[in-house]
């Protein structure tokens, strides 16, 4: 079983001067999912080597016990200090694909190309897609394999307006994630703000926020019994 995990490259958020990234816990808790599962994982990034953190993400209220697992191990660090360039993967060597979110998807992931060409790879084959809070932005420009765009129909989920609006940066981000999807045509469902909601259609999961992304990553290891 073998999973690509996939995070962003971008550090800057918007032109407020303040750092952005991956969400910690949102790789941390499906790292040890996966890994626990038994799965062979890569890692991989748009400019590859070290991905930002959300410095946010670090401070010592967002800290859980996959977080603290993480900071304690120092071969999950030195993976994630190494991560393949995007553009050197194919597809085909992987069981599933999942993504972390945190703001910074919103800038590098949404738009870069060869995420478009991995997960509409992924989705031709049939296999699992999964991407949790910001990180189903990168389903902006996906279609699937009858033109229309990926979430075309399906039920997906991710960080909702009232959430970005409770963080204060609506109107830093280049767009929200739950007018995108549903702009694409997705049906969009959501739980309360910040408890655990997953959906999952077809090979498609998609998790609300962070209190999602283990369970995102449970369902995505379903896809793959």
């Amino acid at each position: 079983m073998k999973i690509l995990m996939v995070l962003t490259s971008h550090d800057q958020m918007g032109d407020t001067g303040n750092k952005t990234g991956f969400w910690l816990e949102e790789f941390a808790a499906p790292y040890y999912a996966f890994k626990d599962a038994g799965a062979d994982i890569t890692l991989a990034s748009p400019k590859g080597g070290q991905p930002p953190i959300d410095p946010s993400s670090d401070d010592a209220g967002a800290q859980t016990d996959d977080t603290r697992r993480f900071k304690a191990d120092p071969a999950a660090q030195a993976q994630l200090a190494a991560t393949s360039k995007l553009s050197e993967l194919t597809a085909d060597r992987f069981d599933a694909i999942f993504y972390p979110g945190g703001h910074g998807p919103l800038w590098d992931l949404a738009e870069d190309a060869d995420s478009k060409r991995l997960i509409e790879a992924f989705a031709a084959a049939d296999r699992p897609v999964g991407a949790v809070c910001h990180a189903p932005a990168v389903f902006r420009h996906t279609l699937g394999s009858d033109g229309k765009p990926l979430v075309s129909g399906r039920r997906v989920t991710g960080f909702t307006n009232t959430e970005e609006e409770a963080v204060g940066l609506t109107g830093i981000v280049p767009f929200l994630v739950e007018d995108m999807l549903k702009a694409n045509g997705g049906t969009f469902e959501r739980g309360a703000d910040w408890s655990s909601f997953v959906l999952c259609d077809g090979k498609l999961v998609t998790g609300q926020n962070p209190a999602s992304s283990a369970e995102a990553a449970r369902q995505t290891l379903a896809l793959l019994a």
